[in-house]
């Protein structure tokens, strides 16, 4: 296995241990993210060593989402070529930096768009059960990881909520129904709104809430219990409870969430979002976006 630049991977007992490691940069999500956690989780489920995997996060928080600061905060560029001709960076450039004076190429954001939602989804069609555990924060597309993963462990304290639902950003994943329901799922991306872990456990996001110095005994706890059951017997239960949601049709909504966020990004409450953030930069343009909802402000990226 190559070396890993946003995570780190060891095995203990029956568990894989992936862990996302760039707290300095709130482990925002970059090209390799996806890619790397597809090769780790593949790996975990090639391991007959492994019965349960865990995802978490080192630093301040689980993940802020996409770390596009940069490319947020830049001028649109001059055209860079189209794909597939052109590199992943011109396609971040497409993504994040368009210049509303140039035509837009809604297939090539989909391809890339596309690409980090099989990223994410590996932790669901993992063979073997993913639990994710949660502290600080777990924002933007942070939570596309979250809520692909089987479990989730939160701390009671931490934020987990899509604000970009406000401007300029639409869950790739699609998998907030599937996890809370449509009423709820409505009543989160209709403001943007976050839970607290504790509210997370009261909607049915996730499984357990813990205060931060019990958040790790809990969680080594259940990977524990979940580790006694042999890997075939959690291989067939989670591939029978996995139908039930692709038969809701989750494909055909990550179809959509995939093109729905290319446009949340090139519409006119879009473009006016990332001109205000190449003046003031991106986090001032979060805490502009959110402080009206009352939010504390931006935790860091694309949130």
């Amino acid at each position: 296995m190559e070396t890993l630049d946003t995570m780190t991977y060891e095995v203990t007992g029956r568990v894989a241990r992936i862990t996302l490691d760039r707290p300095e940069r709130g482990n925002g999500i970059t090209l390799d993210l996806p890619r790397e956690l597809a090769d780790c989780v593949e790996r975990a489920n090639l391991d007959p060593r492994v019965h349960v995997l865990l995802l978490s996060g080192r630093g301040k928080g689980f993940c802020g989402g996409y770390d596009l600061v940069e490319s947020a905060e830049q001028r649109p560029a001059e055209p860079t070529g189209s794909w597939p001709g052109g590199s992943p960076l011109d396609m971040r450039v497409v993504m994040a930096n368009h210049d509303p004076r140039q035509p837009w190429d809604p297939m090539l954001d989909f391809a890339m768009m596309s690409r980090n939602v099989r990223g994410f989804m590996s932790l669901f069609h993992s063979h073997k059960p993913v639990v994710c555990k949660v502290h600080g924060f777990c924002v933007a597309g942070g939570t596309d990881m979250a809520l692909c993963s089987d479990l989730l462990v939160i701390e009671d304290r931490a934020k987990i909520g899509y604000p970009p639902a406000r401007v300029w950003g639409i869950p790739t994943t699609a998998v907030w129904v599937h996890r809370i329901g449509l009423e709820k799922a409505k009543r989160l991306l209709f403001t943007g709104d976050s839970l607290s872990g504790t509210e997370a456990v009261a909607w049915g996001l996730a499984t357990e809430a813990a205060p931060a110095d019990q958040l790790d005994a809990r969680t080594e706890a259940l990977l524990e219990r979940i580790a006694r059951v042999p890997v075939n017997q959690l291989m067939m239960t989670k591939l029978l409870l996995n139908q039930t949601v692709m038969q809701q049709g989750l494909h055909t909504s990550q179809v959509l969430g995939a093109v729905f966020d290319g446009i949340a990004r090139h519409t006119r409450e879009g473009y006016a979002f990332q001109a205000r953030a190449a003046e003031v930069g991106f986090r001032q343009a979060v805490r502009e976006r959110d402080e009206p909802f009352g939010d504390a402000g931006p935790s860091t990226f694309k949130g």
